[in-house]
């Protein structure tokens, strides 16, 4: 009789180190070394320690051990100024993000006790800007950087809710009460994971680590810190990188870039086309979303597939992927790899008893890794359980619930296989519908509204909002759509909006998600003209004699890409539901189709679908000689 073997797997052991100290153990060995490389300017280990400790020395009357404090600097070298000034303090560092939604910063700090906000006074919240101001000597020069930089207070009424003690940053998740949640994470947490980064990477004084997660996603935490612990340089990544995999290349070559995390989708791209030569990069750590195929033998960097929510610190596990593997350039997914150092795994039925290997289940996580939990303790106790009493883990007395359907290999490597909740993935940042549908809802003219996902067949998902409307209320879907952007980040606003009259119920009366899904895709695909149909005058630009082929083209993907049939030629690309990774997805479709390489700020800058053809149409067309 065989043994059962259950889906338990333990990562090697590991002991927390310091984060901070190992930042100022560089700066006082290397203190000429380069810390940060913004642009065209560097700034050294004994510049970035000296500016964080004026920062800090100018925050500490006001600022307090333990306090939040909401930082909304894009990446740059304030930003990284400020996380050490904070660290150093010994105040817990909140990214909101460069321009944070007026009605989320409200939320937020109706929630929470946040000290102040720190920012540029120009962007950030009314409340904020007719506030008290502390001026902080920040650099204000090179890439993303603030035109000026102050610590805002605003008035006394502030949250309840503060972080536990320990608390080295907080993360925003999405929330299913339509208000986000806030995870605190422990120093110690943050260790186990750069330890294993630096230990895996290699990274040491001499390498480039990349800045190029968005800032109010916890992934930017690990670049930011795996830099300064390791006696690296960290390399600011301008905005455009995000919107075009080309121009990320281009940016990982022209800086020599050798380490760089990026988001799943971001990659995908590149992998798709032969790997750009003369990249010095050597590790590239992805994640975010399901990677759908292995790179090729071409990929010279080794690519780590990366898995991890905010509440496990970053990443749990991961696979590591070379030019050299047997399986390279597999078109099936790879796993998301073994357990960390200090990292357990279990995947368990309903109950959280664990199931058997090769049995799906839900993954749930613990171990260093965990964060201490949310800043708000009924939340903890539901998503951070104890043990089964008959799953014996030493020295492990919490298990972090993740909400993800896995399945555990013999080797202990995990398979992703889904969610098992309603939350969902778009453009690899977790979004739950709830709180999509609740920020429509705080408009007095929406009733009730239920947010849907749709994928088309690579996988990809957009959302798609259904409202019903207050009596008496007749709002353009634009309008509602403008409405949700302040509360919302970019990933979570829907592509389109549809007016009901009601919502289909199930047997159980609830609204039948499934029926409204299918119905909008019944919807697509009547919209969509069918392969070879004839031209009708109603069939809007596709059917002018006077569309070039070109608007054909660019209409045509931009419609598939946002899953819009209506959209049209005088439409603006972004004011249509157009966002970074749908603006990336459309400039790759448009060199393969065309030859004509084109960058992100010449889409933004279009007024429209017709401009943006005009220009491929220039750029292709030959100069006459003398020209």
């Amino acid at each position: 009789m065989t043994r059962t073997t259950l889906s338990v797997a333990h990562g090697p052991a590991a002991e927390p180190t310091r984060v901070l100290a190992r930042f100022e153990d560089w700066a006082r060995r290397t203190p000429k070394a380069p810390a940060v490389i913004d642009g065209t300017g560097t700034w050294t280990y004994q510049d970035l320690d000296a500016a964080a400790a004026l920062a800090a020395k100018d925050l500490a009357d006001r600022v307090r051990p333990g306090d939040l404090v909401g930082v909304c600097l894009d990446r740059s070298t304030a930003l990284v100024v400020t996380a050490v000034a904070l660290a150093r303090i010994g105040a817990v560092y909140l990214p909101l993000g460069p321009r944070p939604g007026e009605r989320r910063i409200r939320a937020v700090t109706e929630d929470l006790d946040v000290a102040c906000l720190i920012g540029d006074p120009g962007v950030l919240p009314e409340e904020y800007r007719s506030g008290e101001h502390v001026p902080l000597l920040l650099p204000t020069d090179g890439v993303n950087a603030p035109a000026a930089a102050v610590a805002a207070f605003a008035g006394p009424v502030r949250g309840t809710r503060r972080a536990p003690e320990g608390t080295l940053y907080a993360v925003l998740t999405s929330g299913s009460t339509g208000r986000p949640k806030a995870v605190a994470v422990a120093e110690a947490s943050l260790s186990v994971a750069l330890d294993w980064y630096r230990a895996e990477t290699g990274i040491a004084p001499g390498d480039r680590q990349s800045l190029l997660i968005g800032v109010a996603f916890d992934p930017h935490l690990l670049e930011l810190w795996a830099g300064l612990t390791s006696g690296a340089a960290l390399v600011p990544a301008p905005d455009d990188t995000r919107w075009d995999s080309q121009v990320l290349t281009d940016w990982w070559r022209d800086t020599g870039l050798t380490h760089a995390v990026a988001a799943t989708p971001t990659v995908e791209p590149l992998l798709d086309r032969p790997w750009p030569q003369g990249l010095e990069l050597r590790h590239l750590v992805v994640g975010g979303d399901r990677m759908r195929r292995r790179p090729g033998a071409d990929v010279t960097a080794t690519v780590h597939n990366a898995y991890g929510p905010a509440e496990a610190t970053v990443l749990t596990t991961a696979h590591a992927m070379r030019a050299t593997d047997p399986q390279a350039g597999d078109h099936a997914p790879p796993p998301i790899g073994t357990a960390l150092p200090g990292v357990t795994l279990v995947v368990t039925d309903a109950e959280g008893r664990p199931v058997a290997r090769g049995e799906d289940g839900e993954l749930r996580v613990g171990g260093h890794c965990l964060a201490l939990g949310y800043l708000d303790a009924e939340l903890t106790a539901l998503r951070f359980t104890t043990p089964a009493p008959d799953l014996a883990v030493p020295g492990v007395d919490r298990l972090y619930r993740t909400g993800d359907r896995v399945r555990m290999n013999p080797d202990g490597s995990l398979d992703f296989l889904g969610r098992l909740d309603d939350q969902v993935k778009i453009s690899g940042v977790r979004i739950e519908p709830a709180e999509v549908e609740a920020a429509f809802e705080q408009d007095p003219r929406v009733r009730t509204a239920v947010v849907t996902v749709l994928r088309d067949s690579a996988g990809h998902g957009r959302l798609v909002a259904h409202v019903r409307t207050a009596d008496g209320a007749e709002p353009a879907p634009a309008e509602l759509l403008d409405a949700v952007r302040s509360w919302l980040p970019e990933q979570a606003v829907p592509t389109a909006v549809r007016i009901v009259d009601g919502f289909p119920l199930d047997a159980n009366g609830k609204v039948d998600r499934p029926a409204l899904t299918a119905r909008e895709q019944d919807r697509t695909q009547a919209q969509a003209p069918a392969p070879g149909a004839p031209r009708t005058a109603a069939t809007d630009d596709l059917a002018d004699a006077a569309t070039t082929a070109t608007e054909r083209l660019v209409l045509t993907t931009v419609r598939d890409l946002l899953g819009r049939p209506g959209t049209a030629l005088g439409d603006n690309f972004t004011d249509a539901g157009g966002t970074s990774i749908i603006a990336a997805r459309l400039l790759a479709v448009v060199e393969d189709e065309t030859g004509v390489r084109l960058r992100a700020p010449e889409l933004l800058r279009s007024t429209d679908l017709r401009t943006f053809a005009a220009l491929i149409d220039h750029r292709r067309t030959p100069r006459p000689e003398g020209a």
